[in-house]
């Protein structure tokens, strides 16, 4: 699935970005005739509906030439919100100090969901402090991660 995510991530980067948007994130949830693309996007004013469908419009025109899923789908257009959902290096580095919840892959410390507090980054390697532990995590193996929201 990462490879079909990554290769919409390039694809759908430039069209997003010439709409004066960045593209945080993308996933693609599998569900037979209910799968879903689901693309987040983000701005330094803040992202309202009007950018959702404007972006929507866009990427489907993208998509409906290139065809890069064969089967149906939905296409969402989100921001990433508060518990913004993390993809890569830059973003788990932006957030340094925070906390986040991870879920793994494959289990680290016998566990394959995490929450702790981003210690460091390293390349591909996320440092989290759980519960007074310093564990290391492959980026590769963290299926899903997420920005914990202090109130």
């Amino acid at each position: 699935m990462a490879t079909l995510e990554h290769k919409l991530e390039q694809m759908l980067t430039a069209p997003v970005e010439a709409l004066g948007h960045q593209l945080w994130g993308v996933e693609y949830i599998q569900a037979g005739k209910h799968s879903i693309v689901r693309l987040y996007i983000d701005n330094e004013k803040g992202i309202f509906v009007d950018d959702c469908a404007n972006v929507s419009r866009q990427v489907s025109a993208v998509l409906d030439v290139e065809d890069p899923i064969s089967t149906e789908y939905t296409l969402e257009v989100s921001s990433p919100g508060v518990d913004r959902p993390l993809f890569n290096a830059k973003q788990y580095e932006a957030y340094l100090g925070e906390t986040v919840k991870v879920q793994l892959t494959m289990p680290v410390a016998g566990s394959r969901n995490l929450k702790g507090t981003i210690t460091g980054i390293e390349g591909q390697m996320l440092s989290l402090m759980v519960e007074g532990n310093e564990l290391i995590v492959a980026l590769d193996n963290i299926r899903k991660g997420n920005l914990i929201v202090k109130f």
